[in-house]
């Protein structure tokens, strides 16, 4: 069985200086762990997992985004970013500098790690992740998969359903619950890709992302924003998809999924 979570960990370095990343290592055992969010290079972090082959694709800026694949199974080949003829940047930056995607390929599939950019408060970015961030990166999905299938996952910075978040009506302008960031999910849906979580717990609320304001992580107040998608080609391999809310550390939890192959 294979054991693949992934972990929006929101700072690398306070992670492990809390002691979180090594106690959740020692107890879940992944045999390959997808970071986003790392705020840091390689070597910046006092990582110690020597059974573990660390893949990093970090933000030119310092101390910022970044995704990075900690792998006990050598990968085939490694690709950085998100491939792209695209023009992205604006005022906020430009996300393909920012280490926002990390592909390994392994035997039986490609696996990709994704921080997806937030739309910002006042959705000043919304536009760049409905017209140009959303597309492009389902058309790189699209692309593997003609190679071979795909295991998906990080954070999506968006809630797909009602049933995803915690307070569904409040929060319909809100970033992460547009319309148009919704429907990036479901382009992925349409187009082959499923949803591990509710593939398998069709009606269960759990929540993966809770705000620092108002106790919301206490009072379970969350949005479910962190997932892994598989191509439909391998449904038949998925065995488990869970959401570990008992990990504390960051503002997100770590999800997982098992495949069987």
């Amino acid at each position: 069985m294979l054991k693949i979570y992934s972990w929006n960990v929101n700072g690398l370095r306070a992670v492990i200086r809390k002691g979180a990343l090594q106690d959740f290592i020692v107890k879940y055992e992944p045999d390959i762990l997808c970071l986003q969010e790392t705020k840091a290079k390689q070597g910046q972090a006092e990582v110690d997992l020597p059974e573990y082959e660390e893949l990093w694709n970090s933000a030119e800026r310092p101390g910022y985004a970044g995704t990075a694949i900690f792998t006990r199974i050598e990968p085939l080949s490694v690709k950085y970013g998100l491939p792209t003829e695209v023009v992205m940047g604006d005022e906020y930056g430009d996300p393909l500098t920012e280490g926002r995607v990390l592909t390994a390929e392994f035997e039986e599939f490609f696996l990709v790690d994704v921080y997806t950019p937030n739309s910002k408060n006042e959705l000043e970015r919304l536009g760049l992740r409905e017209k140009k961030w959303d597309p492009e990166f389902l058309r790189y999905l699209k692309e593997l998969e003609r190679i071979k299938p795909v295991v998906v996952c990080g954070d999506f910075n968006a809630a797909h359903e009602e049933i995803d978040i915690a307070r569904p009506k409040t929060n319909h302008h809100s970033a992460g619950f547009t319309d148009e960031e919704r429907q990036g999910i479901t382009n992925m849906i349409s187009a082959g890709l499923l949803d591990t979580f509710r593939v398998l717990h069709p009606e269960e609320v759990r929540y993966t992302w809770w705000s620092h304001w108002g106790h919301a992580r206490a009072n379970n107040v969350g949005w479910r924003i962190d997932y892994f998608f598989i191509s439909k080609s391998l449904r038949d391999k998925l065995k488990s998809a869970k959401i570990h809310e008992d990990v504390m550390g960051s503002d997100h939890c770590p999800v997982s999924i098992e495949l069987e192959f």
